[in-house]
């Protein structure tokens, strides 16, 4: 018990640096201690009402069990809360839960729900919501996203792949107030992993009654902080503030109109014109200008950016192939003439920002550096797979990627470094994101782009996607090696031996390749002085909860 705990401390720490490195620009949309309490003071006679977009368009879906992107995640974590939530300062604290215990062998952990958390229709929020939601999504039937996400919990893999039964797995609400989750094994970043989407409740009186609840405003029941008041699709949705949510008087805002305009010419100017509150994901070509406006924001983000490879549709079935098209990357240029949002070239996998035991960053201690840009090396690779392959040229390829100015130009910049360091031509090929959706989860692609958020603040939050058995890898690949590698990892309670694990299997993805990693994001955003208190860091999507209007 003693090692989980000193485990656990060092994780949590990990998070919470990373959690914490917004760059100083964020102090303007986030102060903190007087100067928050005085703007809202100021605010109390003011319309709090915060209106942002979303640049991904009409969000795939508003049930958390089926939902795999950041634009349907933004709407998500307003309308729903787990057993854990995070606090102002990034930390993880109860949420719907008021109490967890953990037994001594850190293998069960029983949580008490909160007396006053309700759902938005004024039903108690019970331990059975959570045990039907977390079975829902396991259930084979449901063909949840991510069930793998579960996995950790006694019974779970095995009820999700059709060899048990529901009864078997170790979620069990003892009575209205307790829930009992057995683990498979002792996992120091359980807290950490059950923030995670999976994990969020949903109302099985609602979801039973209706299978397309959360299709419209009108028939979506939540337990967060806001509910939705209008859904205009592919136009605008409008949240308003949950009045039976338990922290309701930490809420400011009581309203939130998230507009959804895909190109990023048009939602620049329509901040600029005082339309929009907050934008998120600037045009390329208006960053260098805006470097030094004081509403300019840009911070880490723990995601990277990629394009993964189908490895079963050739040319890609070749692994020294995937690699010359890493290899004829010229990384450093891309963030410094193209992205220019403080974006890193990704010479891994695991994004910079997790403090090792040791001390320093994880990405700085692994032992090398990944396909740092080597255009003659890249081409001695490609005529090699192209041996192996009998081939003597490259059969067509196509690059996927989903529809918005800043993807379009990196899927240029890319598709000219190729012809220019490898003498290859890619056509490229974009789509709406609800149909890009779909195409990637069918795996109907060569290659195709992907930005991969950590699913929690971990190094296995984003090595994890690529088990054979996780619900995140749609490449078609396959490594025994790696899958030991990563379940050793998960369980492995000595943080230095951990460590060398993850570094490990690292290694292992990043020679096989069946992704390429190009850049390691960070997100941009401008934010109205009119507006305060809107958290940015790593995790994920800007955190709405504690915004307060400041002006009208």
């Amino acid at each position: 018990m003693r090692k989980w705990n000193v485990m656990l401390a060092i994780l949590l720490f990990a998070a919470a640096a990373l959690a914490g490195c917004a760059s100083k620009d964020n102090n303007a949309a986030n102060p903190s201690g007087a100067a928050q309490g005085a703007a809202e003071n100021a605010a109390e006679q003011i319309p709090q009402v915060l209106t942002t977009n979303l640049s991904g368009g009409e969000p795939y879906t508003l049930d958390p069990a089926f939902a795999s992107d950041t634009t349907s995640y933004f709407i998500i974590d307003n309308l729903y809360e787990g057993l854990y939530t995070y606090d102002k300062s990034g930390k993880i604290v109860e949420g719907a839960a008021s109490k967890v215990d953990v037994s001594a062998d850190a293998k069960t952990y029983t949580f008490t729900i909160r007396d006053g958390a309700k759902w938005s229709n004024g039903d108690p929020v019970t331990a059975q919501d959570f045990e039907y939601s977390w079975k829902r999504v396991l259930n084979p039937k449901t063909a949840a996203y991510d069930p793998s996400s579960l996995y950790y919990i006694k019974g779970a893999e095995e009820y999700n792949t059709g060899k048990g039964s529901a009864e078997d797995v170790g979620v069990t609400a003892k009575d209205d107030h307790t829930l009992v989750v057995e683990l498979k094994a002792p996992l120091s970043i359980f807290p950490i992993i059950a923030v995670g989407h999976a994990y969020l409740p949903v109302r099985s009186t609602v979801v039973d009654k209706d299978e397309k609840w959360a299709a419209e405003s009108n028939t979506i029941v939540g337990n967060g902080p806001y509910v939705p008041q209008e859904w205009k699709h592919n136009e605008q949705i409008t949240l308003a503030k949950n009045d039976h949510y338990w922290n309701k008087d930490a809420i400011s805002m009581e309203t939130i109109h998230f507009k959804m305009v895909q190109d990023a010419t048009t939602y620049y100017q329509m901040y600029k014109t005082g339309d929009l509150d907050m934008i998120l994901s600037l045009p390329l070509d208006t960053i260098d200008q805006e470097k030094e406006n004081k509403e300019y924001l840009s911070h880490p983000s723990f995601s990277v950016y990629t394009y993964s490879f189908n490895v079963k549709e050739k040319p890609f079935t070749n692994q020294k192939i995937r690699q010359a098209f890493s290899y004829a990357i010229d990384r450093e240029s891309l963030t410094k003439n193209v992205t220019k949002g403080g974006e890193t070239p990704a010479t891994g996998y695991v994004p910079y920002g997790l403090t090792n035991p040791s001390g320093k960053d994880f990405r700085d201690d692994a032992p090398e550096k990944y396909y740092e840009f080597n255009a003659q090396k890249a081409k001695e690779l490609l005529a090699e797979g192209l041996k192996e392959e009998g081939l003597t040229q490259l059969p067509p390829v196509t690059f996927k990627y989903n529809t918005a100015d800043n993807h379009k130009k990196v899927a240029e910049a890319l598709q000219e470094m190729l012809k220019e360091n490898l003498g290859v031509e890619i056509k490229l090929e974009n789509q709406e994101w609800k149909t890009y959706i779909d195409t990637f989860k069918q795996k109907n692609f060569q290659a195709a782009r992907m930005g991969w958020e950590g699913n929690y603040l971990d190094p296995l939050g984003v090595l994890g996607h690529y088990t054979s058995s996780n619900s995140n890898n749609f490449t078609n690949w396959s490594n025994k090696e790696y899958d030991n590698l990563i379940e050793k990892s998960t369980y492995e309670l000595d943080p230095n031996k951990r460590v060398e694990l993850l570094q490990q299997a690292e290694k292992v993805l990043m020679e096989d390749l069946p992704i390429i990693p190009i850049l390691f994001s960070a997100d941009t955003a401008l934010v109205s002085p009119k507006v305060t208190g809107i958290i940015f860091d790593a995790r994920s999507n800007p955190d709405l909860r504690f915004a307060t209007r400041i002006e009208q």
